[in-house]
């Protein structure tokens, strides 16, 4: 008896496996579930002592300079205040303390607008754009 091998041919099989992936596209993968920002950021601020200004969910503004992390809360280092621990799900937003400004004092001294524009180059009178 004589048997015949049946081999299939292997452009037949290309062709077919091409089609087969060109018609269904592949499903997109799942977004990793760290970026890594978040950690990045912490060791940038902890390294450089930053002082951090942090806003608790009810309002309430913590100062202070962040000394450790996980992931679930971070300690804020204090001067003349205890320590504190903080869950990150308290936390409403932070930012460092010299990004503050402060509107309330500048609006009312036009003459330190003057000073400081005097003190950037510019002449006194002129405001400087943007401001």
């Amino acid at each position: 008896m004589n048997r015949k091998l049946i081999r299939p041919n292997l452009a037949e099989l290309k062709d077919q496996l091409a089609s087969k992936s060109a018609a269904a596209p592949r499903p997109r993968r799942v977004p990793p579930e760290q970026t890594n920002a978040e950690s990045f950021y912490y060791l940038k601020q902890m390294n450089s002592k930053t002082p951090m200004v942090v806003v608790l969910q009810d309002g309430e503004e913590l100062r202070g300079i962040i000394e450790w992390y996980d992931k679930n809360c971070l300690k804020l280092n204090r001067v003349d205040r205890p320590n504190l621990l903080l869950l990150k799900h308290n936390i409403k937003y932070l930012y460092k303390e010299s990004e503050e400004t402060n509107p309330s004092s500048s609006s009312l001294d036009s003459d330190s607008d003057e000073d400081e524009n005097q003190m950037q180059g510019g002449q006194g009178g002129q405001e400087g754009i943007g401001r």
